[in-house]
């Protein structure tokens, strides 16, 4: 198996808990050994870059300073906010000496040094380039025949844009619910922000994001929304009953993350991926609006 200094972030050990089961035993059954780098913290979120950019910076170094002592080479999250927040820090580490140096300076006060030679990943891309879409057809027990879903890929997952990447209409998401043998809908909202902390500060913009994403989703047909980051699983999800209230809809689709669908596919026990322990119970049909 090959190992990977594994950051579950904030998310996962609360709200987003069966994001974290699933994550585990799906890397698990592909032959993906994750490593939980000790004593980390939390990375900021989307908030606290405003607040104090240095600081926040150094918070997220201290997690990779960490990881960089355990002598991996990759540094893996499963959250896409985590994800971006690791993948800029761990960039301007290397391209700027004078913000490397204010990190490290205070990175003393922790015996930590951090250098930015980590190779920063979101899970899903780790199975997609180590696992490969062939392996992943080959572990899948159960196909998720007839199953329509709508991959949300969100705005984070996309934002550390990469070689040669599609950022208006990327497909590795559909092409891994294809390997699982369910069927991905397009549908324009798949990279659009499902607004994020702004249900905190602006309720009303937030939820009209989350309405138009789940018109969208629904109207062509969906069965289940599926997704790479709790954030973005949280809003889509819980905000329903909201979104209902505020625009008069009747909207009750299931919203998984994709680790769980994977999990189904490849014939893990629902109780192992935390089916049943999402804030919202699942529908067992399709919605329309």
């Amino acid at each position: 198996m090959k190992q990977y200094a594994y950051y579950p972030g904030c998310s996962l050990e609360s709200l987003a808990k069966p994001y974290q089961l699933s994550a585990k035993e799906v890397s698990l059954a592909l032959g993906l050994d994750l490593r939980e780098i000790e004593d980390w913290n939390c990375c900021g979120a989307t908030a606290y870059f405003p607040v104090d950019e240095l600081l926040a910076y150094t918070l997220v170094a201290r997690n990779l300073a960490i990881a960089e002592k355990t002598g991996l080479t990759d540094f893996v999250a499963p959250c896409s906010a985590c994800f971006k927040n690791a993948y800029y820090t761990n960039n301007y580490l290397k391209k700027d000496p004078d913000l490397a140096d204010h990190i490290n300076f205070a990175l003393e006060e922790d015996s930590l040094h951090v250098e930015g030679t980590l190779k920063v990943r979101h899970l899903i891309e780790v199975v997609l380039e180590d696992v490969g879409l062939e392996a992943v057809k080959n572990k899948v027990a159960h196909p998720l025949a007839g199953l329509k879903v709508a991959p949300y890929y969100g705005c984070q997952l996309l934002r550390p844009r990469k070689d040669h990447e599609d950022v208006e209409n990327p497909q590795y998401f559909e092409e891994l619910l294809s390997a699982i043998g369910a069927e991905p809908l397009e549908y324009a909202s798949k990279t659009r922000c499902c607004g994020a902390s702004l249900i905190i500060t602006n309720r009303k913009a937030a939820l009209e994001m989350v309405h138009l994403l789940l018109k969208e989703a629904i109207e062509r047909g969906a069965d289940v929304i599926v997704t790479t980051c709790p954030m973005c699983n949280v809003n889509v999800e819980v905000y329903q009953s909201q979104v209902n209230r505020e625009f008069g809809t009747n909207y009750s689709i299931p919203v998984m993350y994709f680790t769980q669908l994977m999990g189904m596919a490849m014939g893990i026990a629902p109780r192992r991926l935390g089916i049943a322990r999402e804030p919202v119970p699942k529908a067992q049909a399709p919605v329309s609006a």
